[in-house]
């Protein structure tokens, strides 16, 4: 777990009030008085790059349910059986299993590991290793991350949003497709 919050990616870009918890806090587009309830939540990305950025900048800052939403998006829009697909797919899955551990969650938090680690082998052997995730690390990399948080994968309790992983997402100068 971090210490210290990461840097924000996109400081301009206010974050949530608080991180979503089933249960804890008001369902934040269902509920009247959730953060994002409301919203123009558009089926069309218009800048898929910075959705994606959003998405990691939620996440790197413990909003985990909220970067799923940003990537869904994205995922949505990805082609069917792509590389892209397949990629946000895992970053969803991940998110998810943050949100279990924030949860208190260990055991559906370690199903959401298998699964993104699952489609994360899957694009690598459809890309022979070559996929640009867009981030700093690269698949081999992210599976490894994900070895290490499922064998030491102890739920992290928390109402507050905060970094529970030991690795950031850091956008790179390329972007998936």
């Amino acid at each position: 777990m971090h210490s210290a919050k990461p840097s924000r990616l996109l400081p301009e870009r206010e974050l949530p009030p608080y991180a979503y918890l089933p249960g804890r806090f008001p369902h934040p587009v269902r509920d009247p008085s959730g953060h994002s309830f409301g919203s123009e939540h558009s089926a069309e990305v218009t800048s898929a790059s910075e959705e994606f950025v959003w998405g990691a900048d939620l996440f790197n800052q413990g909003f985990y349910w909220e970067a799923h939403e940003a990537w869904e998006l994205l995922w949505q829009q990805a082609g069917k059986a792509t590389a892209g697909r397949l990629f946000y797919k895992a970053l969803i899955l991940l998110a998810a299993a943050g949100v279990k551990l924030r949860e208190g969650k260990p055991v559906p938090a370690a199903r959401h590991y298998r699964r993104a680690a699952a489609h994360l082998r899957t694009l690598q052997e459809r890309c022979a290793h070559d996929y640009e995730t867009g981030l700093t690390l690269t698949v081999t990399e992210l599976l490894a991350e994900i070895g290490q948080i499922s064998q030491g994968g102890a739920a992290v309790p928390s109402d507050e949003p905060q970094p529970i992983f030991s690795f950031i997402l850091s956008p790179s100068a390329r972007r998936p497709a």
